[in-house]
C-alpha cells in the first residue's frame, strides 16, 4: 500500500475490532476513530490503550457513527446486522467512500437494504476475509459445477462457543458457491438439520452441520461424495489476524473503486475462477 488510509472501525473493543485496529497500525494506516455501544466501559479508554498500542492515541471511542467516521476514508464493520445497517445510514457527510462489511447473519431484507448503499459507497462484503477461504469458495463452485448432481454436498463448520449465528456466514458462503456451481439458489436446496427418526438425506440438497466448541477461531470443510469416492476441501484459521489482514486488503482495494457491491473474489482477482 503506497499511501496510509484513514480508517474508522465499528465495535472497536470487540475481538475483531481490536484485531483489525492492531493490524491496521502495523500496516501503516491511521486510525481516526471507532465506535462502541452506549454504556461500554471502553468508551472511557484511549483507543491506543484499548488495542495495546505502544502509546496512547489521545482518542476515545464514540457512540455516534458520524463522529467516529468524521475524518475516515474507510469504515470497517464486524458487528451485528442491525448495528451495521444503522451505521450505513449515518455515514453521509463524512469522508468515508469505502466500506468493508464482515458482519454476518443478515436476513434477505437486510441484505437488500445493505445492497442499496452500493450506489453511494464501494462496499466489500464477505462472510470471511481470509485469502484461503476466498480461494476455497471459488474451488467449491468449480467442484460443484464439474462433479454434477450425483454427488452429495455437505458443509461442516466449527466456531468458538460464543458465536451466535448458525450456520456461519462462511458456511453459507460456501453453500451458496456450491449451489451456484449447479445453477441453483441455496435457498432452494439447503437441507433442514438432520434430526429425528426420518433424517435420511434427500438427493440434490446441500447439508450443513454446525459445531460450537471452546475457542475455535473457525474451521470449515466442504465434502463432495459419490457412492465410490469423497472429495474434501477444508480450511482452518490459526489466528484471527487472517481475517483482519484480509479486511484491510479489501479496504486498500476498495478505496480506488467506484461505488458498487464487491466481494473478496473481486479484491483478489479470482472472479473468473469463481464464475467458472
Amino acid at each position: 500500500m503506497d499511501h496510509a488510509l484513514k480508517l474508522a472501525i465499528a465495535g472497536l473493543a470487540g475481538r475483531m475490532g481490536k484485531q483489525v485496529a492492531s493490524s491496521a497500525i502495523e500496516r501503516g494506516h491511521i486510525l481516526t476513530g471507532g465506535t462502541e455501544a452506549p454504556g461500554s466501559p471502553a468508551l472511557q479508554t484511549d483507543i491506543g490503550v484499548l488495542i495495546g498500542a505502544p502509546k496512547p492515541f489521545n482518542l476515545l471511542p464514540q457512540t455516534e457513527v458520524h463522529l467516529a467516521a468524521a475524518d475516515a476514508q474507510a469504515w470497517i464493520d464486524f458487528t451485528a446486522p442491525a448495528a451495521t445497517l444503522d451505521a450505513l445510514q449515518r455515514l453521509d457527510n463524512t469522508g468515508v467512500c469505502a466500506l468493508v462489511i464482515g458482519t454476518t447473519g443478515f436476513d434477505a431484507q437486510q441484505t437488500e437494504t445493505l445492497s442499496s448503499y452500493a450506489n453511494r459507497f464501494a462496499i466489500v462484503k464477505a462472510g470471511n476475509f481470509s485469502l484461503g477461504v476466498t480461494l476455497m469458495t471459488a474451488l467449491t463452485r468449480l467442484a460443484a459445477a464439474r462433479l454434477g448432481q450425483g454427488w452429495d454436498i455437505e458443509v461442516l463448520e466449527t466456531h468458538h462457543r460464543w458465536k451466535a449465528d448458525a450456520p456461519s456466514g462462511t458456511a453459507l458462503m460456501l453453500g451458496e458457491a456450491a449451489a451456484s456451481g449447479r445453477g441453483q439458489a441455496l435457498t432452494d436446496v439447503q437441507a433442514a438439520p438432520y434430526l429425528g427418526p426420518a433424517a435420511e438425506r434427500t438427493a440434490g440438497e446441500i447439508g450443513f452441520a454446525v459445531r460450537r466448541s471452546g475457542g475455535v477461531i473457525g474451521d470449515h470443510e466442504v465434502t463432495f461424495a459419490s457412492e465410490t469416492e469423497v472429495v474434501s476441501l477444508s480450511h482452518a484459521a490459526l489466528n484471527r489476524s487472517v481475517f483482519a489482514d484480509g479486511a484491510l486488503a479489501a479496504a486498500e482495494w476498495a478505496i480506488a473503486q467506484p461505488p458498487g457491491l464487491y466481494d473478496m473474489h473481486d479484491v483478489l482477482g479470482l472472479k473468473d475462477l469463481a464464475n467458472v
